[in-house]
């Protein structure tokens, strides 16, 4: 597929957005995600790296597309130590995918909570600049990793070549991640795990004996809190748990009845 000339790329974009109905923003990250998916599947198809996994808002948004929350940072697994993972992610952007080119930009932020180190990454089309996408680099310590084809929309319109297929955290494992963060003693800001955990449950994707399985694994791990945890939801989340639901086209924007069926989801987690 002929790629369209750079100085129309950003119309493209605007027109592409248009007619599906998506915010060019949002469009605009799926294609700066979408070409790092590539060259991350080049690197591994000429063994620069063993494996390499999505996780948090962007496999959502890989494997659900507008049915998943929007999300900006670009979460990234690799194996190694933290100096590893960031020469491995500078030896991956060496290569280039169609007219996509990268560069690790200086600088780095080493998260707190998370051995996760968030570096910047800015993207060219045809050496115009395109975007800065923000990757946090975590550990790839997953046990299962999911091949999925990608759903996301207007990319292709757009003329420019999709990768057939990226690799996510396991989808089970995903949602048990979510659950620990979302009860657990840092839970400040996680909300949004609330209705990611609820949508994949929604859309029919959890395997709930798996989904146990991992979740025990990891409570264990982390050794924060107990499994199955206290689901009570903070009555400060009520308004972003509102918003998101609304925004997600959620069977319900009632917080009582969101509270109810997360409940209810883990109660039938935890006995399987």
């Amino acid at each position: 597929m002929i790629t369209k000339p750079p100085e129309r790329l950003e119309k493209t974009l605007a027109r592409v957005a248009r007619e599906h109905g998506l915010d060019q923003e949002r469009l605009r990250r799926w294609v700066s995600f979408l070409a790092l998916c590539g060259v991350l599947e080049r690197a591994m198809e000429r063994g620069l790296i063993d494996i390499y996994y999505l996780k948090g808002g962007v496999a959502m948004e890989m494997r659900y597309a507008r049915a998943a929350r929007t999300t900006k940072d670009f979460d990234l697994g690799l194996n190694g130590n933290r100096p590893e993972r960031i020469h491995r992610l500078a030896d991956v952007l060496q290569l280039d995918f169609d007219d996509f080119r990268f560069r690790l930009k200086a600088g780095q932020h080493e998260m707190e909570l998370a051995d996760t180190i968030r570096v910047e990454v800015a993207i060219e089309h045809r050496t115009r600049a395109w975007q800065t996408i923000e990757v946090d680099l975590g550990p790839g310590e997953a046990c299962e990793v999911d091949v999925v084809r990608p759903a996301i929309e207007g990319v292709a319109e757009m003329g420019i070549p999709v990768t057939p297929q990226v690799r996510c955290l396991g989808i089970n494992e995903q949602v048990a991640q979510k659950l620990h963060a979302c009860t657990g003693p840092h839970k400040e800001g996680r909300a949004r795990d609330v209705l990611d955990i609820l949508v994949v449950n929604m859309l029919g994707q959890l395997d709930y004996a798996r989904a146990r399985a991992a979740a025990v694994r990891i409570f264990a791990e982390r050794n924060t809190h107990a499994f199955p945890p206290e689901t009570a939801i903070p009555a400060e989340w009520n308004a972003e748990l509102e918003t998101l639901a609304e925004e997600l086209g959620y069977r319900t924007t009632d917080v009582t009845e969101i509270q109810k069926e997360f409940s209810d989801l883990i109660t039938t987690i935890a006995r399987v």
